[in-house]
């Protein structure tokens, strides 16, 4: 049994009836922070949405967070993705309630039922994204790169082994990008945990070198270098 916190072997990827990935093979290991290249079409959300669960693997192998990808069912995709966090481009917070309303939504839909550890949570990360005296704000009160720090720890609700990031900077400022991809490396680095982090923005990934994975031409390329 491997440590890694994603195997896939030998997968192909479809939408539908569309093969968009063929004889996909990728291993990423616990703590490892990882980005997902390619230009847009080229399968890099076909691929974490395969990882989440999303879209069924019906050819190869694969496991996340030590579900197998191929036994998946619909009622075990919940438990999945309480093992996940994911951070999205354009926020998706709920812009009828404040931070800490957002952040307890999260946490009752995925069965805490204790108030007093639930706010205990919520409080750690808020700590954890430098936002802990904004838990009272709206959503619109709060900058872009607010937003997305919020987003980062409703992410990080349920502890998760592995974050995915989809173009988590691509509505924001390069100031406010490297804050948050600076944040990004730090819950890597200091919680252990897997980060792949979908994205085009190349000034970022010069910025804050790591291991590329490359999706082009219907296939995955390890350790991909960058070409613009």
């Amino acid at each position: 049994m491997t440590d890694n916190i994603i195997e896939i072997q030998n997968a192909n990827i479809y939408q539908g009836e569309n093969l968009i990935l063929e004889d996909v093979s990728l291993s990423i290991a616990k703590g490892e922070f990882v980005y997902l290249v390619g230009k847009t079409g080229t399968g890099k959300s076909s691929l974490l949405k395969t990882l989440y669960g999303e879209l069924p693997l019906t050819e190869g192998e694969g496991s996340v967070v030590g579900y197998d990808l191929r036994k998946l069912d619909w009622k075990k995709v919940p438990f999945l993705r309480r093992n996940l966090g994911i951070v999205f481009q354009d926020f998706q917070l709920l812009s009828d309630r404040n931070v800490y309303e957002n952040l307890r939504f999260v946490l009752t839909a995925t069965g805490w039922t204790d108030k007093k550890l639930m706010d205990e949570k919520i409080m750690d990360v808020l700590d954890k994204v430098g936002l802990k005296s904004k838990g009272f704000k709206m959503p619109f009160e709060l900058s872009g790169g607010e937003q997305q720090r919020v987003d980062v720890a409703r992410a990080l609700l349920n502890s998760p082994k592995l974050i995915l990031a989809d173009e988590p900077t691509g509505n924001l400022d390069p100031e406010t990008s490297d804050e948050i991809l600076t944040l990004l490396f730090q819950i890597s680095k200091g919680y252990g945990t897997a980060i792949v982090m979908a994205t085009h923005d190349y000034i970022v990934v010069n910025k804050f070198p790591a291991r590329m994975i490359r999706t082009e031409n219907g296939r995955v390329t390890h350790n991909a270098t960058i070409s613009i």
